[in-house]
């Protein structure tokens, strides 16, 4: 067969790609271009007929939070029966389909083909979530976004970016290149880097800025927080309006993307019945400071926070709670017993940060193994011990051994925090991934403690 060559440069493609696709193909052609990852999201986005422009697409980016403001804004859209597109870390929804996502941001072929199905099916919205990876690669480029969520930059992905700087320039480019004009840029003001974005994209008269925060002032504010394991309450301020909102969800981070979720809604002109309605509907989305009750008389939370500041500010929250609890009640606070591990192959220089957190933070760790891939665990798990002034952990390399003993030892009252994982149903050793649940194995090690206890009674 003959091999069509469209040449654009003078450079020839080499002879031994040349000979390796004529035995595979009859006739192609060739079209050489400068940057293949920008091309294939220009074709992309041509093939399926450019379907941002017949949908408004919401995006969010961010280190910590993309998820469950997701699904918030998704649950605000749904209270005025809108049907809403979703994409993200745990799956891709398109009204009843879900599909599983290989990561957090499709690559661009497939996010253009997801976009124009929502469109084909009648959905009025797509929400997605948008990774510093999607970003640097080009993944989303050629679409609009309506509006666009800045939540927070902190460490994380430095194996990828290599600096914080890097990182930022990334998250940046949702605002100053994708977002569609007469679009909103939502940001979260009490973040350094979201001030720095806030002073970088302001003056493009193209697109307006919505911010929001609880310790600065903004647009969007939370005021008159109360936090207990029950859910959060606050008093939400936009301009001159004031209303309280409630919702089942716990804890801080919480309340940051419930706020960053009505500045969206507060954007797309929703009325502010259907958005207090939303956020009151919203469950807890999976493996996001996750409940697990089956009965028993200590808390268990099993979380994704894989970062210095998710982790932080997850045993912060609970830490909250339990002080105010045990103020209300007269008793001694409860422990906080936190179960966690750092991924292999990914940002070595979190670890001893993380181990300094949890240890301070907590009244007693378990350091273990989170997804080890192509690593060493015990040497990871060196490396977050290197971080560590405090006496009060032990190193349990086998995760569902850390589990089960968190649990045994765990009383009335206590919580229970394992952390890095949420959603995952695997653990990643090698180039293997293994069937393992946080969840599954929570639940199962309380159910055999509870059994047990039953079996003293008798």
């Amino acid at each position: 067969g003959i091999v069509h060559e469209k040449k654009i440069t003078n450079e020839r493609i080499p002879e031994g790609w040349m000979s390796g696709l004529r035995a595979q193909a009859s006739e192609l052609f060739f079209i050489r271009v400068k940057d293949t990852r920008d091309a294939l999201a220009c074709i992309s986005n041509n093939f399926y007929r450019s379907p941002s422009c017949d949908i408004p697409v919401i995006g969010i980016t961010g280190t910590n939070g993309k998820t469950t403001t997701t699904y918030l804004i998704k649950s605000i859209l749904d209270a005025g029966n809108s049907h809403v597109g979703l994409i993200g870390t745990i799956g891709n929804i398109v009204k009843e389909k879900e599909y599983p996502a290989l990561h957090t941001t499709p690559e661009s072929p497939d996010l253009q083909k997801l976009l124009r199905e929502m469109v084909s099916s009648g959905c009025g919205y797509v929400v997605t979530e948008v990774s510093s990876h999607a970003l640097s690669l080009k993944r989303v480029d050629y679409t609009e976004f309506r509006a666009a969520v800045f939540t927070n930059l902190t460490m994380d992905h430095l194996d990828f970016h290599k600096t914080m700087g890097s990182y930022y320039e990334a998250k940046k480019r949702l605002f100053s290149e994708l977002l569609a004009e007469n679009g909103t840029a939502v940001i979260n003001v009490d973040d350094e880097w979201g001030r720095r974005l806030l002073e970088e994209v302001s003056n493009d008269k193209r697109h307006a800025t919505t911010t929001y925060g609880i310790y600065r002032d903004a647009d969007v504010m939370a005021l008159d927080i109360e936090s207990s394991f029950s859910g959060i309450a606050f008093n939400l301020r936009h301009g001159d309006r004031s209303y309280r909102v409630s919702s089942s969800l716990i804890g801080m981070p919480n309340v940051y993307n419930i706020i960053a979720s009505v500045s969206v809604a507060i954007a797309l002109n929703i009325p502010c019945e259907q958005i207090i309605r939303g956020i009151k509907d919203a469950v807890p989305v999976k493996g996001r400071m996750e409940g697990i009750n089956i009965g028993q008389d200590f808390l268990c939370l099993v979380d994704y926070a894989h970062t210095p500041d998710a982790l932080e500010r997850l045993i912060s929250s609970v830490r909250d709670i339990t002080e105010r609890q045990a103020i209300s009640t007269e008793e001694l606070p409860h422990r906080i017993i936190t179960v966690f591990g750092c991924g292999g192959n990914r940002d070595r220089g979190k670890r001893p940060i993380m181990g300094e957190i949890a240890t301070r933070l907590s009244d007693y760790v378990i350091i273990t193994s989170d997804n080890p891939r192509r690593e060493d665990a015990m040497g990871i798990i060196r490396e977050i011990e290197s971080g560590i002034e405090k006496e009060n952990y032990v190193v349990m390399p086998d995760r569902r051994d850390a589990i089960n003993t968190a649990v045994r030892n765990a009383g009335r009252g206590d919580v229970i925090i394992i952390a890095g994982k949420g959603h995952e149903d695997y653990q990643e050793i090698g180039d293997v991934r293994h069937r393992f649940s946080d969840v599954e194995v929570s639940m199962e090690a309380i159910a055999n403690k509870l059994k047990g206890a039953r079996a003293d009674e008798a």
